[in-house]
């Protein structure tokens, strides 16, 4: 990849990139064998396994912000 200007990345990294995005659509298990081209699950569900580990941490965020906004609601301020 030296040639385009990106020395280290190799044509895997952006396989798993594209891999990582396209689990993060909310692409089911099948979609993702589909476009790795495999006939197994066990690559496709490294890549949900990281979807839902980002997604819990999604819910963290959203939680807190509710929190946040219920604290400042209870002490009388509404910004």
């Amino acid at each position: 990849m030296t040639a385009i200007g990106l020395p280290g990345v190799h044509l895997h990294d952006l396989r798993h990139t594209g891999n990582a995005l396209a689990s993060r659509t909310g692409a089911s298990l099948a979609d993702l064998m589909a476009r790795m081209g495999h006939s197994s699950t066990q690559a496709a569900l490294i890549y949900q396994h990281a979807a839902m580990d980002q997604d819990a941490e999604i819910a963290d965020a959203v939680s807190a912000r509710i929190q946040r906004a219920f604290d400042r609601a209870r002490d009388g301020h509404d910004h």
